[in-house]
């Protein structure tokens, strides 16, 4: 090696020595300079996030001040005696802290992430008494779900960084985060967590009655497309996310594609009733079976539930009848068939909001065979969501008029301000007006005597109805299985003009799997309570007629001027800014309006001072 390549590589050499010097003088300087975690880089995620209501304000969705609690192994007098004392503070068993302190390969140990103001209270209280030493405590923002399960397959869930990592969380994150670092915008949704309560509630019942793998159940204003309540159940508690399965963290309703079965009866008649190909008196027979030969000789069977005789358009959905729908599809192309399935938005996303959202399933004309027609015709050999088959039956509500579904309303900033309102999409016409009162008629007449689902007839009420029984095929044979169903109901109210859509779906129930016999009943308990809260009109609840003009003066937050204000009489809503404030700690317990704080109002404040308020 020549003299100027030697001193090359050693000024390399030097250089190299130098940064690594420089790495490991650091990476000391930081492990034990102060005995503490390294503080991260700020997360975007960090910065004020705003919170997720409901339609009526109710907070579903939180920041709050939270803490990492760790430990510094050389600081630590006894480990067993420091997991007892910690033991109420943690919530944990002192033999999980204890376990989690002496197996880690380091000193610095993490014990538990995201406790709340209270636990660190308690901490900072006994290290000023001389006890609890080495335990760290780490500041940082957090995420909080006062409802805990309420809607969580909806409001998604946010990680260490407080950055959404699914749902509403998620799909809404340049919304909820300010870029600027500011506080963030707030989302408000279509969701009534009422409606909400009275949905999951029902469908737990339904779980634990049927022994179902999965339930969904939806509720929609067809007129506007909002969703007013959308039950994915098993459901999780977002607050502790980590500790339930991906399956039962999946917003169903927009995620997961299933056959439909006999409640896409609804659309696929009132297309071929729309189209011309069939009219309110073209009669089918039915023996118990479509039978057609193919141009190449093959032999197509579906078997119906029974032999219904002459039937028309109003039988075949009276009694769900398969055949009758199936023969009805020969009168129709298969091109006309499929565009007017399109139109109802079968087969693409409905964008109301999930992300993650499914386009289910149906295939190009070019793909189908001679079988697919008939099939699709009462709902098998296409996929749908729940969230595609509410959006459908907006246009058979409507009078033909097809609203898109939305969830998210509006985002407004952290003083009330409209930033942006989100728009369910622009309304079509799928069928003619005439077409869709028709079905309605039809569907009204499911619920008598005769129908299949009589068992959601509500009193002084009427409800167009179709159940529904799908089979699901085995993944293990190809094959349709024969002890997994999916039942379903759809329900629109009141029949002559609705305002409700309600959409049930039952996987897998063990026992009975008729629609018409599990999945009525629970449309009928729920539409009883849901026409009550939502002011339906019926025979026994009159309404009163209003101007629709109310004067609300708006809530404005008093003055901290060195002392607790009165907060009494506020709303949530409204103590929602005080959250993003450094000076003072807001825990706010209850929903409603403040009728009890603590300290009282003119008790002297300090700075980071924690005010309790009550609401009812």
């Amino acid at each position: 090696m020549n003299s100027r390549k030697k001193g090359r590589f050693l000024i390399f050499i030097s250089l190299f020595s130098l940064a690594a010097l420089g790495v490991l003088i650091r990476y000391g300087s930081l492990m034990i300079g102060k005995g503490g975690p390294v503080s991260r880089p700020r997360s975007r995620g960090l910065a004020g996030r705003g919170s997720i209501l409901d339609r009526n304000g109710r907070v579903l969705a939180l920041q709050t001040r939270l803490a990492n609690i760790s430990v510094w192994r050389p600081e630590i007098a006894g480990v067993e005696e420091l997991a007892r004392e910690l033991e109420p503070v943690l919530e944990m068993p002192p033999e999980e802290i204890a376990s989690r302190i002496r197996e880690s390969s380091g000193d610095f140990v993490y014990l538990k992430k995201q406790v709340d103001e209270s636990a660190v209270k308690l901490i900072e209280e006994a290290q000023a008494q001389g006890r609890l030493k080495g335990v760290g405590i780490e500041p940082i923002v957090g995420r909080i779900y006062p409802e805990r399960s309420l809607a969580a397959g909806i409001l998604g869930f946010t990680g260490d960084g407080n950055n959404g990592l699914a749902g509403i969380e998620y799909a809404f994150e340049d919304d909820l985060v300010s870029p600027d670092g500011g506080p963030g915008g707030q989302v408000i949704l279509t969701i009534d967590a009422n409606v909400q309560y009275i949905l999951e509630r029902t469908g737990r019942g339904i779980l634990e009655e049927t022994g179902a793998e999965a339930v969904i159940f939806m509720a929609a204003d067809p007129r506007t497309g909002d969703i007013l309540g959308s039950a994915s159940l098993p459901g999780f508690d977002p607050n502790n996310f980590q500790s339930f399965s991906d399956s039962a963290r999946m917003d169903r309703p927009a995620i997961w594609a299933y056959e439909p079965g006999s409640v896409f009866k609804v659309f696929s008649l009132s297309a071929f009733l729309d189209s011309g190909a069939i009219g309110e008196d073209t009669v089918f027979f039915c023996n118990g079976r479509y039978e057609r030969t193919t141009s190449r000789g093959e032999t197509i069977l579906i078997n119906c539930l029974g032999a219904h005789g002459r039937v028309t358009a109003r039988d075949i959905i009276i009694h769900s009848c398969n055949a009758g729908a199936a023969y009805a599809s020969d009168r129709l192309s298969g091109n006309s068939f499929y565009e007017l399935l399109r139109n109802y938005g079968f087969g693409t996303r409905t964008g109301a909001g999930n992300p993650g959202e499914t386009a289910g399933f149906l295939r190009p004309v070019e793909r189908w065979s001679e079988r697919s027609k008939p099939t699709i015709a009462m709902g098998q050999e296409i996929a749908v969501s729940a969230l595609q088959m509410i959006q459908a039956a907006a246009a058979v509500a409507n009078d033909g008029i097809l609203v898109p579904p939305r969830i998210v309303s509006r985002v407004v900033s952290a003083d009330g301000k409209n930033i942006r309102t989100i728009e369910a999409g622009p309304p079509r016409r799928v069928l003619k007006s005439e077409t869709a009162r028709t079905m309605r008629g039809y569907m009204a007449d499911v619920t008598s005597s005769i129908g299949t689902g009589w068992r959601a007839s509500v009193e002084d009420l009427s409800l167009a109805v179709k159940t529904g029984t799908a089979q699901i095929i085995d993944p293990r044979t190809g094959s349709y299985s024969e002890t997994d169903f999916i039942s379903s109901c759809i329900a629109l109210l009141p029949a002559e003009s609705p305002s409700l859509v309600l959409y049930l779906v039952i996987v897998k129930p063990r026992g009975e799997y008729l629609g018409g016999r599990i999945a009525a009943p629970p449309i009928r308990e729920a539409a009883e309570e849901l026409v009550d809260y939502l002011g339906i009109p019926r025979g026994r609840n009159p309404q009163v007629s209003h101007s629709g003009t109310v004067d609300i003066s708006p809530e404005t937050l008093p003055s901290f001027d060195g002392a607790v204000p009165d907060l009494r009489g506020l709303s949530k809503r409204a103590l929602l800014p005080l959250l993003l404030r450094d000076d003072i700690n807001l825990e706010i317990r209850g929903n409603g309006w403040v009728r009890r704080q603590d300290p009282p109002p003119g008790t002297p404040l300090e700075n980071g001072g924690l005010i309790v308020v009550e609401l009812e």
